[in-house]
């Protein structure tokens, strides 16, 4: 232990800062920044998330040799932008204050209440972190341990999550065989038991799909039909539906609901009040929200929201 507290006493990470950053100064040396561009994929380094900043890890996980790390990042009021990257570790976001929500270029990630996203080495990814928050990141050497080959939320029970807590509390590069490495250990072996479940939006590489997510996520209020939308982007209802249906697997109607509770969950989480999320999100009454997200959910928000703060229920909208 006291080779451990020397080791953590010498290390200083770098702080997230609101000032502008040099990038040349930055430890953080992703192992693969995407270089080509196209289209599609310019489209989705480009989409903007309200009420969210891009958040950037500290440091390249792959550089350090060891099975797990915990990292605790504080985030500041806007916050500057990591493009999107990849690392040959998988990632696991635990919020502890605020709300996270991560994208890949399939989808958009929200870490629910008593959980976590898990985003699997290799996957292209930016993690969006809301102003004055504060998350984990736990980098994952694959053979240390068998987790999911795509994206997923993740239900984690309160002794993960001070494992976590704990384990961040030390340097990266802990001992090998000390306390610390132990402590590590137990972690991998409660991971595996977690839940896993699917509490994302879909999106895909269509840079269409992707400009009318957006354009949700900016006013997640907006009653437009599927008609109207198909006019904005010269389409179709007709092809506009069958667009959607084939990337995400939902048609228009599921797929702006489960925006809806995504945009929902990510507010309630911060503090809002159901009274203001329903007005956000253009119901005309409270008891208008908490019907639609009863029926997704099984439960009320309040009383969603509570459950998962006391026992780390875990439901798939």
């Amino acid at each position: 232990m006291l080779g451990d507290n020397l080791a953590a006493a010498t290390f200083n990470a770098p702080r997230l800062s609101s000032s502008p950053i040099d990038w040349s100064k930055v430890l953080y040396r992703p192992s693969e920044i995407q270089a080509k561009s196209s289209r599609e994929e310019t489209g989705f380094r480009m989409m903007q998330l309200p009420d969210l900043r891009i958040n950037y890890e500290p440091l390249d996980p792959d550089f350090l040799d060891r099975p797990v790390v915990s990292i605790a990042i504080e985030t500041r009021q806007n916050d500057d932008e990591l493009p999107m990257h990849t690392h040959r570790k998988g990632q696991l976001v635990v919020a502890s204050r605020g709300s996270v929500m991560c994208r890949a270029p399939d989808g958009l990630w929200i870490v629910p209440p008593q959980g976590a996203v898990w985003i699997p080495g290799g996957v292209q990814h930016s993690n969006c972190v809301s102003s004055f928050g504060k998350i984990y990141c736990v980098f994952i050497d694959s053979r240390a341990m068998k987790l999911p080959s795509e994206c997923c939320t993740f239900t984690i029970s309160p002794l993960v999550r001070e494992l976590i807590d704990r384990l961040a509390s030390f340097p990266p590069l802990y001992p090998v065989g000390g306390p610390t490495s132990r402590l590590a250990q137990v972690l991998l072996d409660e991971l595996v038991q977690m839940d896993s479940e699917q509490m994302y939006l879909p999106i895909s590489r269509d840079i269409r799909l992707q400009q009318l997510a957006t354009a949700l996520l900016r006013d997640p209020g907006d009653r437009s039909t599927l008609d109207e939308w198909a006019e904005r982007y010269a389409m179709s209802e007709r092809t506009l539906a069958r667009l959607i249906q084939k990337q995400t697997g939902l048609t228009f109607g599921r797929w702006r609901q489960r925006l809806h509770i995504l945009v929902a969950l990510q507010r309630l989480s911060v503090g809002k009040s159901v009274q203001t999320v329903s007005q956000d999100l253009g119901y005309e009454t409270p008891s208008a929200f908490i019907t639609m997200f009863k029926k997704a959910l099984g439960k009320s928000p309040r009383r969603y929201l509570a459950d998962r703060k006391m026992s780390g229920t875990s439901t798939t909208p």
